[in-house]
């Protein structure tokens, strides 16, 4: 597994790479514009260049991109439900200039309007999204949630929804964070339970669309739907857990990604990264041997 955590982009995006190689990352996750702002600053060819120099420099890869925390594509209203749509798409053509493969998207919350109704309207949003972005090769991944408050995506069931209901649903692929599946009921501490877990997770989903993992651990305990991270091993799903995750042969190729509480100097991802590696059976993963021809886009695809 590449192992790797959410680094800041502060100072230019590319900067989450000296962050990343700092802490011993092999994959790196980023925000693509400011999280907690609406403003969308531009993107100048300088910055795509930066990037993908420093991608290549630092050897590492995938970058793996989050959505903004604004984004709510389950609204019922509806100023904020077409903002978000917009914003998407946005996104997803920076990422797609600067070759990221992949960006990470929340399902959503339904706000009161019940989860039915939220669910397909995040299958609509999804749908516009997808007709104003089919000439952009980076997949959305939708994230499995805690189900905090009204949030979805807490179950497999929602999430499979999504992808046989989304108009082009088969574009859409899924990131697994194990905070958020403990949180939300699915066991990963046992040799049965994780096997139940995955079992539901493949007979529900489709272990091939998996693409990413978020690994976290959970300060709440299993099936208290809060969406609290807490280091590897410090928190309800313990070392044990992530024993589990690491050496499952099934995700051996997909980026495995922090976002545990930091602080400036980032000592707490070099600890993180250095537990979750003392948990592996075998050798790391080298770039050579992962497989996957869409760790970052071609350039002639983005110019």
């Amino acid at each position: 597994m590449r192992l790797g955590a959410h680094e800041s982009i502060a100072g230019g995006i590319h900067k989450a790479f000296d962050r990343a190689a700092s802490v011993g990352c092999d994959a790196v996750q980023i925000f693509v514009k400011p999280n907690r702002s609406w403003a969308v600053p531009p993107l100048s060819q300088e910055d795509v260049t930066l990037f993908r120099a420093k991608a290549e420099a630092t050897a590492i890869q995938p970058t793996v991109a989050h959505t903004s925390y604004l984004l709510n594509l389950a609204s019922p209203e509806e100023d904020l439900w077409h903002k978000s749509i917009d914003t998407l798409i946005i996104e997803l053509e920076r990422c797609h200039r600067l070759g990221v493969p992949w960006l990470v998207l929340h399902p959503g919350a339904h706000v009161g309007s019940g989860e039915e109704a939220g669910l397909a309207r995040m299958a609509r949003a999804l749908g516009k999204v997808h007709g104003a972005t089919g000439a952009l090769h980076t997949q959305i991944l939708l994230e499995t949630m805690a189900g905090q408050g009204t949030k979805l995506g807490y179950s497999f069931e929602h999430l499979a929804w999504l992808l046989n209901q989304t108009p082009e649903g088969e574009r859409l692929g899924i990131c697994l964070d194990t905070c958020h599946v403990f949180a939300a009921g699915y066991e990963l501490r046992t040799v049965e339970g994780y096997a139940a877990t995955m079992e539901a997770f493949d007979r529900i989903i489709g272990l091939e669309r998996l693409k990413a993992l978020h690994l976290n651990d959970s300060k709440g305990k299993l099936g208290s739907r809060k969406d609290r991270h807490e280091h590897i091993g410090a928190g309800h799903i313990g070392l044990v857990g992530f024993r589990h995750v690491l050496n499952d042969e099934r995700l051996a190729k997909l980026p495995g990604l922090l976002e545990t509480p930091k602080s400036d100097d980032l000592h707490e991802d070099w600890e993180n990264l250095t537990a979750l590696r003392d948990l592996l059976e075998a050798s790391p993963l080298t770039s050579s041997q992962v497989e996957g021809e869409n760790q970052m886009l071609p350039i002639e695809e983005v110019i």
